[in-house]
């Protein structure tokens, strides 16, 4: 097992699947964490749950990453809490798949400012924290919505692209400091994201063979931290999808149409 022992780790979205494991599996690694998640209910357990079992320290800040003035509130919170963060993983995103006949405006604008303004901001805020850690990473939560385009989630597909170009550029910009970036590409995945992105259920009973369960996706997460590693993409075979799709696109489109209409 590695040991994270005196690192400290800041996780959004923490308060279930993916970010609750990850919480989960870095204070049994030795990591004190700061959690980020709109239920204080459900932080507070997991912060009594994780201090109890473990000998590691935990803070939890309660906070709506669609509200810009609570957010920027919150992050300028930990700077002055924390001058050293040794790295920062923002999971927390969701999506709505419509048509863009469809979709609203509010849910198009709720977005983008939880899934890339929001992601955006809590590196611009803490990136002197990030740079007082010796090799600090940063990992940011993408998705293979943002590689490849299916109807239906135009607007969820252009915020994971943004994620993605955004990470890009940044691992350029700070690569003098010292500061890793990652991007993490997931196919479906097994947790609560779908209760938003897909109500009737349709879409997970189309892919349901084909999920991760969240518990592969923190176990590469974690066996990536602090290593200079430019993208996590699970599963594999869409990795090799995406490959395909970017040298061919529209004999992919034509060849995979009825997978890409399964929303």
């Amino acid at each position: 097992m590695r040991n994270f022992l005196n690192k400290t780790i800041l996780i959004t979205g923490a308060s279930s699947g993916i970010g609750e494991g990850l919480a989960t599996s870095l204070a049994a690694h030795g990591a004190n964490l700061i959690l980020l998640a709109r239920s204080t209910d459900k932080l507070d357990a997991l912060k009594q749950s994780l201090e109890n079992n473990y000998s590691i320290h935990c803070d939890v800040y309660s906070v709506d990453l669609a509200n810009r003035k609570a957010r920027t509130d919150t992050f300028k919170k930990i700077y002055q809490q924390y001058p050293t963060i040794d790295a920062l993983i923002n999971n927390a995103g969701f999506g709505i798949f419509d048509s863009i006949e469809e979709a609203k405006i509010s849910d198009i604008e709720q977005m983008f400012q939880v899934n890339v303004l929001s992601l955006v901001e809590s590196i611009q805020q803490l990136l002197p924290s990030l740079s007082a850690a010796k090799k600090g990473h940063i990992i940011n939560i993408a998705s293979f919505a943002g590689k490849i385009a299916t109807p239906k989630s135009s607007i969820y597909g252009a915020t994971k692209h943004a994620v993605l170009g955004f990470s890009n550029a940044l691992r350029l910009e700070i690569e003098q400091q010292d500061l890793y970036v990652t991007t993490v590409n997931l196919g479906p995945v097994k947790t609560n994201f779908f209760q938003t992105a897909d109500p009737s259920g349709n879409y997970q009973k189309n892919v349901e063979r084909y999920m991760l369960y969240p518990n592969d996706v923190v176990d590469a997460i974690v066996h990536a931290l602090f290593k200079r590693k430019r993208e996590i993409n699970l599963p594999k075979w869409m990795e090799i999808g995406s490959r395909l799709y970017h040298l061919f696109p529209v004999m992919t489109e034509r060849l995979l149409k009825k997978q890409f209409n399964k929303k």
